[in-house]
């Protein structure tokens, strides 16, 4: 399922210089959500954020700064750390080296 696309606070001409510099998609997120922060939407900032893809251990350092049903109401992907830790991850935590996550 595609998500629907944030408000962007850049141009159609600004994006596709940095598609054609060969910038990757979560790139672009990344700097969407720049732009949205610069402009103070913080909301919009965290919803571009939400567009990529991340490591398992990033979404991990995410639940404990912002908590698991802000991942989840936000729409971040959580494939990589399902398959990292399995699919309880977000609920139960993780122990990673005997020190719970």
């Amino acid at each position: 399922m595609q998500k629907k696309l944030p408000k962007s606070y850049m141009t159609d001409a600004e994006r596709e210089e940095l598609r054609a510099g060969g910038l990757p998609q979560n790139s672009i997120y990344m700097v969407e959500a720049e732009a949205a922060s610069k402009a103070n939407d913080s909301k919009t900032t965290w919803e571009w954020l939400a567009m990529a893809e991340y490591p398992a251990h990033a979404l991990l350092h995410l639940r404990h700064q912002r908590g698991a049903q802000f991942i989840r109401d936000m729409g971040f992907s959580t494939k990589n750390a399902d398959e990292e830790y399995g699919p309880d991850w977000l609920d139960k935590g993780v122990v990673i080296g005997g020190h719970h996550f």
